[in-house]
């Protein structure tokens, strides 16, 4: 059984086990990625905007720097929205329309949201959805209602005082959207 999720470095209501979300029971295993530089995650996220379309969620998890707002960076310049895609923690989401014909970019960091759907259905995600990608930093046991289908990717990081860069992302995809798409791509 996992930890909890504070003994692991997570943030609040961050956790990537079963507790977290009831249909993670039936999730198929994860496809594992490791990266060893910023540039790597950034890259992870131009491949990984080449498998989403409008109407899709990804949850992204992991410990402060992990490297979820490096891979929602690459992702932005993969989908080609406009605008810089930084953390949105103190405006608590960014939405960035699209430079061509594909969807605008939702991108929230639900940090500091201690509620769960309820707290985040002032942001109108559910609106969104279905002509958007929604990205959804530290959102687990907050946005699992919005849809079955959702890309989870988890992030993990050595902890302490670490110069070290390497990072190991779990990819899972959850739901009928995710049960045939070929997610190990994203490994390169």
């Amino acid at each position: 059984m996992e930890a909890p999720a504070a003994a692991q470095g997570r943030g609040p209501a961050e956790s990537s086990g079963p507790a977290a979300d009831p249909s993670s029971d039936a999730a198929p295993p994860g496809v594992e990625i490791t990266v060893t530089s910023p540039e790597q995650m950034r890259e992870l996220g131009r491949r990984l905007a080449k498998l989403l379309r409008a109407g899709d969620l990804v949850m992204l998890s992991g410990e402060l720097g992990a490297g979820k707002t490096t891979l929602t960076r690459g992702l932005g310049e993969g989908l080609g929205v406009r605008g810089a895609v930084t953390s949105p923690t103190f405006v608590i989401a960014r939405v960035h329309p699209s430079l061509g014909d594909g969807p605008p970019l939702v991108h929230v960091d639900a940090y500091r949201l201690s509620g769960g759907l309820d707290e985040m259905e002032d942001l109108d995600l559910d609106v969104s959805l279905s002509d958007s990608v929604i990205v959804v930093e530290w959102g687990e046991g907050k946005v699992e209602e919005l849809t079955e289908d959702r890309l989870r990717l988890r992030i993990d990081r050595a902890v302490g005082d670490t110069t070290d860069e390497v990072r190991h992302v779990t990819v899972t995809g959850l739901g009928e959207r995710w049960a045939t798409a070929d997610v190990s791509v994203l490994a390169g």
